[in-house]
């Protein structure tokens, strides 16, 4: 039993439905639980995956109004657990976690908390902070992306039973809805970047980086995939830097796979993250990557003077300029960094990753 609270775009949802699919051709009998109901859903489960819908989605008023709501998700989940009586739930992010650990309290199953995104970035609120302290304790696992959300839990949530699964990667990938085709290059090339358009991701750092260099790279356009909160002040701030006609926010894509193929750099600008599916796909698509050097994520997937780059400080889009225009002016690096990336398709393959869960599956 898998239990996160939405399959809307998100990195934790697309591991879940990954996840889900994966146990259920091996054998298993999987079920997802949500929160949200489908209509939302930027994913789609295997037939054969059996969905809950818990139908307690929504925001609270006030601290009494959401702890209200949580005690109804706890008594729901609850009761779904006792009636469905899966040996393994898997909790997908933090309050996901915490709430199928206390749901599942008095059963004989395991459960297995995850954390997907490096918790200092997360901003929980500090009674999840407390919670977590609690709960974790309490599982079968505590399973990290990376190694340095590992050692930030084992120091800050004490007692957990951690194990280390990064996400495997993607390949080939998969198209869906929309596609949108990339423009024809006629010459020109492309630096891409993909996310969710939030602060976190660093676009406006990006576009910042991409405006001091621009002129001297006259053939050359950024692409940024996604959607989200930001696009307003990015579109405003690409039009006030004049880069209408070389800067462009296509949207949410489908058909990723085609925009990777039909670029020659990849750029992670994040000032956070867990462990970048996007960077993995590039890199798996051969495209050679540039990303900054926070905290977990990037350095535990590039190879720096091998498959790609790491720009230090974070934030600093001079830093991002330099290391960017380096890479441009460069073909041969490119390339021979492209080269090294695919590595990623087994470093990072389903084969090993799936035997990680294994692992922590049948441990103790």
């Amino acid at each position: 039993m898998i239990v996160i609270h939405s399959l809307g775009g998100g990195g934790a949802e697309r591991v879940a439905v990954d996840l889900s699919a994966y146990w259920l051709r091996r054998g298993y009998r999987v079920s997802v639980v949500t929160q949200d109901g489908p209509g939302k859903d930027a994913y789609a489960l295997e037939p054969g995956v059996q969905r809950h819908v818990l139908g307690t989605a929504g925001t609270s008023q006030g601290s009494m109004g959401g702890a209200l709501a949580n005690l109804k998700r706890l008594w729901r989940l609850r009761g779904l657990v006792r009636r469905e009586r899966p040996t393994i739930i898997l909790g997908m992010m933090t309050t996901s976690s915490v709430l199928a650990i206390i749901a599942a309290q008095g059963s004989p199953c395991k459960v297995i908390a995850t954390e997907h995104a490096h918790p200092p970035s997360q901003g929980l609120p500090q009674i999840w902070e407390r919670l977590r302290r609690w709960a974790y304790p309490k599982a079968h696992a505590v399973v990290a992306l990376t190694s340095g959300t590992a050692k930030w839990l084992e120091e800050h949530v004490p007692g957990s039973h951690l194990a280390v699964i990064p996400n495997a990667v993607c390949w080939p990938m998969e198209r869906s809805e929309p596609v949108v085709e990339p423009p024809a290059r006629r010459g020109r090339y492309r630096m891409l970047a993909v996310g969710r358009l939030h602060p976190h991701k660093g676009f406006d750092t990006l576009i910042r980086a991409f405006a001091l260099i621009a002129q001297y790279f006259p053939d050359w356009d950024l692409a940024i995939l996604g959607e989200g909160q930001e696009r307003a002040s990015l579109q405003a701030q690409i039009d006030e830097a004049g880069l209408a006609e070389r800067v462009s926010l296509a949207g949410r894509v489908g058909n990723v796979s085609d925009w990777y193929m039909q670029s020659d750099l990849y750029v992670l600008s994040s000032q956070f993250e867990g462990l970048s599916n996007t960077l993995l796909e590039a890199m798996a698509s051969g495209l050679a990557p540039v990303a900054f050097d926070c905290d977990t994520g990037p350095r535990e997937i590039i190879r720096p003077g091998i498959d790609g780059v790491l720009v230090h400080p974070v934030e600093d889009h001079e830093a991002l300029a330099a290391h960017l225009s380096d890479m441009m002016a460069h073909p041969e690096r490119r390339e021979a960094y492209a080269r090294r990336a695919v590595d990623v398709r087994d470093r990072f393959s389903t084969a090993r990753v799936m035997a990680l869960w294994g692992q922590v599956f049948e441990g103790r």
